[in-house]
């Protein structure tokens, strides 16, 4: 179509600390962002090392008025809240936050021309909130009874508690803030969440619904309930908070233990190109292509360490991703892939990699972000993106942690930050549900 996308802000709250230049800052240096979990106890779990996001509060990005807001965001929010401003900062756009919540001009875009499309995850309530209301959910013996939970049990949740966990609401705080009325939807598929939402974006973009969209994901696993989840899943290693965090560094290795959690989010803003140039907006990055398929039925994690899940899926998005971006294998410059250090995920990515590149694979840079920022799932796919579009604007890779041994074929050993020519990156990723996204990225 005629009618082209391009990134015009990137908003990252990261491991690192807060803003794109934190991130690039600490992947470029070598040193992961991974270190002993403190947001909570977390004695009692088997994994105690995480990529956290300290000293942060959405109480910094919004406005006076919407202060008393921030009391209803779960963590997820707040980090998609705070990533948004970021991202409006970069862009340069002036929105309803900078004008007041009855403003009805002075917007660098009418509201009907701004879309919101956000990524994001099964929101982990607070531990304090649920055990208020499970204290009163016992049957004699002293066992949690469903029925007391009906009659009495969630009666003693906060009265706002869902306003606080629906996933809809990291869009919804999101578009209230910057006054999109334009097209808007949440997209909940795990890792797959903030790619698809980028191609949403870029698709209402193309066919002429909106001129601008906010979009990308968001995602907080370290909590009780969220690390419970991921443990339960088999996606986490066992790290004891004293141990070397890169020692769990190693994407594509059999020998892996597993993943270790985090939590980030990275909104984007995309705009037509006709209408950013227009403005004089700096353009980091245009967007090329993009490709979304399903797998067939994965197997239920936890999987054993010689089982993985398919691979097809993630094959067809890439495939269709090129497709879309008219251009070939041959013209991709690097891959940033999903990567989460757990084996049957990693396989079947690498498998899905070779059966589009080839032989050519070995020779292609590997981006692998995990090892440095944990597994942030929704939170991942618009960090990735962000990042990669900062790799084409710096002509330069970040480095590369691995303390393992790569599979035969694929470019992921360690490595610094390097110099490198890169005209189109892929992103791409696989899920545990089966959803696959992959889009492609080029020089503006």
């Amino acid at each position: 179509m005629s009618r082209r996308v391009v990134i015009t802000g990137i908003g990252l709250v990261t491991g690192y600390g807060i803003g794109k230049d934190a991130a690039w800052a600490g992947l470029c240096s070598g040193a992961t962002a991974i270190t002993p979990i403190d947001a909570f106890d977390a004695s009692g779990f088997s994994c105690r090392l995480g990529a956290q996001v300290k000293n942060f509060s959405a109480k910094d990005f919004v406005p006076k008025h919407y202060r008393k807001a921030v009391k209803v965001m779960a963590r997820d929010i707040e980090i998609a809240v705070g990533a948004a401003h970021i991202a409006v900062a970069d862009a340069g756009l002036i929105t309803r936050a900078a004008l007041g919540e009855d403003a009805q001009s002075g917007m660098t875009y009418p509201s009907e021309r701004m879309g919101c499309h956000i990524g994001a995850g099964l929101i982990s309530a607070e531990t304090p909130e649920l055990a208020a209301a499970l204290s009163t959910s016992k049957s004699a013996d002293g066992e949690v009874d469903i029925r007391q939970w009906g009659a009495t049990g969630m009666n003693n949740l906060p009265p706002l508690w869902m306003l606080k966990y629906l996933p809809n609401m990291l869009a919804c705080h999101v578009t209230i803030l910057h006054g999109c009325e334009g097209p808007s939807n949440t997209i909940t598929c795990q890792d797959a969440s903030g790619l698809l939402s980028i191609g949403e974006s870029a698709r209402v973009i193309e066919r002429d619904a909106a001129d601008l969209c906010f979009s990308g994901g968001a995602e907080s696993r370290i909590s009780m309930m969220g690390m419970s989840r991921m443990i339960v899943s088999g996606r986490l290693a066992d790290a004891p908070h004293d141990a070397d965090p890169l020692a769990f560094a190693r994407p594509y290795d059999d020998a892996s233990p597993g993943g270790l959690p985090g939590e980030a989010g990275g909104i984007l803003i995309l705009e037509e190109e006709s209408a950013a140039a227009s403005r004089g907006a700096k353009m980091h990055a245009r967007l090329l292509g993009f490709g979304a398929a399903q797998s067939g039925p994965p197997s239920v994690p936890p999987l054993a360490k010689d089982q993985t899940i398919p691979s097809d899926g993630l094959r067809y998005a890439i495939e269709a991703a090129l497709d879309s971006a008219r251009c070939t294998p041959e013209e991709i410059d690097a891959i940033f892939p999903l990567a989460a250090c757990v084996p049957w995920m990693d396989r079947a990515e690498g498998e899905a990699l070779r059966e589009v590149f080839g032989d050519r694979l070995a020779s292609i840079e590997l981006a692998t972000l995990s090892p440095q920022l944990g597994q942030n799932l929704a939170g991942d796919g618009a960090v990735r993106v962000g990042i990669a579009a900062m790799c084409i604007e710096q002509q330069m890779l970040p480095a590369r942690l691995h303390s393992g041994k790569a599979s035969v074929g694929l470019h992921a050993g360690p490595a610094p930050a390097r110099a490198a020519q890169l005209r189109k990156v892929l992103v791409c990723t696989s899920s545990n549900g089966g959803q696959n996204a992959a889009l492609v990225l080029g020089a503006v």
